[in-house]
C-alpha cells in the first residue's frame, strides 16, 4: 500500500500534509507530494550486503584505534582537500555547477587509482559507454584498466559491486539513481535519501570507498534533501566559473580531516591540471599602479593564498548609491564603508561602490577587512597603493584593527613572492614576526593610522 506524504525539497522534512513554511529549515513553499511505499523489515535488511539482522554491541576499548589507511588518488591537490588521501569505507559527496569538471576530475582520479593497481568501478547514470570512452580519449590517457557500468537501478548496482568487489566506486550522479520499490521519480527526496542510505551501508560493511556526484541548485547547494550532506563522511564543492580556466575544490565537511583546505586546478584541453602555487596564479596579470587594487593574504586551511582585492568608488547618478560585491560578503562591505565614513572621516556613503576579489575565489575570512578598506580609500582618493605591499587585518566597528591568526605564515608567503612591505595589526607584532628579515612590517592599531601611511 502506498502513502502520499509531503517532503521539504530543501531539508527533507516529512509531513502528512502540505505546509506553506517548513518547520525544519523555515523555508517557504518547498513542500512537494511524493508517494512512499511501505517496505517490510526483512526486505530492507536483505537489501544490504553483509547484514544478518542481528546487532551486537562492541566495547570501545576493543576497537582498533590504528591510523586509518589512506589511498593516494595520484593528484596531491585532491589528496590535500581529503585530508591526506582516500579513506577506506568512506562515503564522499562532490557537488558543483554543471560543466564545472566534476566528472572529469573523478575520471582522472579513477584512471590514476586503476594504474596504481586498485580495482575501480565507475558507475554512470548520465552517459553511455561510448560517451565515457570519447571523454577519456579527450583526456589523452589510457583508461584500459577502468571498469565502467552504465546503470541507474540501485539493486543492479549493488549486485555488481558485490560481484566485482572493487576498492573504489564512483557514482555519477546520485540524482539519477532509483530503487524499484519506491514509486517516486529519480532525483526526488525519497529516492535520493534511500539511494544514499544504501550506498552508505555498502561502503561501511564492505570497506569500499564511494564517491557520489551531486547536482547543485541555483543557490549553489546540493540538490535534494539537506540530510544527504549529513549522511556522508565528506562533502566537497567544486567552485569557479565554467567559462574561466581555474577551478577550486573546497571541503565543507570532512570526518577524516580539516574542512579549511582548498585545491586549485586549471582546466585544460587534456583535463584538470593542478596549480601548485595558487598565490602566483591568483596574482597573474594584475595591473600595477592602479588605484583601488590591494594585495592581501587569506589562509585556506594550512595554506596562505595571496589575493587581489579590487574596489571602484565613483559618484552615484541615482538617489540611492549602488553597492555590488563579488567574492566578499555584501553586508560586510557595507559595514566596512560605514566604518570608513564614521571613524575615518571620508564621505563615501553617497558613492557607488564595487568590490571584487580577482580570480573568482570566495572568501569570508575577516582578515581581509583592512585590505578592502584600503582598496576603497585608494579608489576614492584615486591614489594607487604600492604594488609591493601586502595588507591584512580585521576591522572592528570602532575602527580598531584586530589581530588575525597565522600572521607569521602570511608574512612568509608575502616575502617568498617578493613583496617588500606588510601592513598588519599592531597586536600581531610579536617577537617571532620581528625576527623575519628582508621585509618591512608596519603595525597599525586603527584605520586612521592605516590611512596616514603613504599609498604609493
Amino acid at each position: 500500500m502506498k502513502n502520499m506524504v509531503y517532503f521539504c525539497q530543501n531539508c527533507g522534512y516529512e509531513s502528512s500534509k502540505w505546509m506553506g513554511q517548513c518547520p525544519g529549515c523555515r523555508e517557504w513553499n518547498t513542500f512537494a507530494e511524493e508517494p512512499v511505499a511501505k517496505k517490510s523489515t526483512k526486505s530492507s535488511v536483505a537489501g544490504f550486503p553483509g547484514r544478518t539482522g542481528h546487532a551486537k554491541a562492541t566495547l570501545l576499548k576493543d576497537v582498533d584505534s590504528a591510523t586509518e589507511e589512506r589511498i593516494s588518488s595520484g593528484i596531491p591537490e585532491f589528496d590535500r582537500v581529503l585530508g591526506g588521501g582516500i579513506v577506506k569505507g568512506a562515503l564522499m559527496l562532490i557537488g558543483g555547477d554543471p560543466g564545472i569538471g566534476k566528472s572529469t576530475l573523478l575520471l582522472q582520479v579513477t584512471n590514476n587509482l586503476a594504474k596504481s593497481g586498485k580495482k575501480v568501478l565507475y558507475v554512470s547514470g548520465e552517459e553511455s559507454l561510448r560517451q565515457i570512452k570519447m571523454r577519456s580519449e579527450r583526456l589523452g590517457s589510457d583508461f584500459t584498466d577502468v571498469s565502467v557500468l552504465c546503470e541507474t537501478n540501485l539493486s543492479d548496482i549493488t549486485e555488481c559491486i558485490a560481484a566485482e568487489k572493487p576498492e573504489i566506486v564512483i557514482i555519477d550522479s546520485i540524482q539519477t539513481m532509483y530503487r524499484e520499490d519506491i514509486s517516486s521519480a529519480p532525483g526526488s527526496v525519497s529516492q535520493v535519501r534511500e539511494a544514499t542510505s544504501i550506498l552508505m551501508q555498502t561502503a561501511k560493511q564492505q570497506e569500499i570507498s564511494i564517491f557520489i556526484v551531486g547536482h547543485v541548485t541555483k543557490e549553489g547547494a546540493v540538490a535534494g534533501p539537506r540530510v544527504l550532506e549529513h549522511m556522508v563522511d565528506t562533502v566537497l564543492y567544486f567552485e569557479g566559473d565554467r567559462h574561466a580556466s581555474y577551478r577550486i575544490l573546497r571541503g565543507v565537511k570532512n570526518r577524516f580531516g580539516s574542512t579549511d583546505e582548498i585545491g586549485v586546478f586549471e582546466m585544460r584541453s587534456e583535463g584538470l591540471k593542478e596549480v601548485p602555487n595558487p598565490s602566483e596564479f591568483m596574482l597573474n596579470g594584475r595591473a600595477e599602479n592602479s588605484s583601488g587594487s590591494v594585495i592581501s593574504c587569506s589562509m585556506e586551511g594550512t595554506r596562505p593564498v595571496m589575493l587581489e582585492i579590487q574596489a571602484l568608488v565613483c559618484n552615484s547618478n541615482f538617489g540611492i548609491p549602488r553597492r555590488q560585491t563579488t567574492g566578499m560578503d555584501f553586508n560586510r562591505v557595507n559595514l566596512l564603508m560605514a566604518v570608513v565614513e564614521k571613524r575615518g572621516g571620508l564621505q563615501i556613503g553617497n558613492q557607488d561602490a564595487y568590490v571584487n576579489i580577482a580570480g573568482g575565489i570566495k572568501v569570508s575570512e575577516p582578515a581581509l577587512d583592512l585590505a578592502a578598506v584600503m582598496a576603497l580609500i585608494s579608489s576614492f582618493r584615486n591614489k594607487a597603493v604600492d604594488p609591493k605591499t601586502v595588507i591584512f587585518g580585521e576591522v572592528g566597528l570602532s575602527g580598531e584593527i584586530r589581530a588575525v591568526n597565522q600572521a607569521e605564515q602570511r608574512v612568509l608567503e608575502a616575502k617568498k613572492l617578493g613583496f617588500k612591505t606588510v601592513i598588519l595589526p599592531k597586536a600581531n607584532l610579536n617577537d617571532n614576526l620581528k625576527k623575519i628579515t628582508g621585509i618591512e612590517l608596519v603595525g597599525v592599531s586603527d584605520i586612521r593610522e592605516a590611512m596616514q601611511i603613504p599609498m604609493g
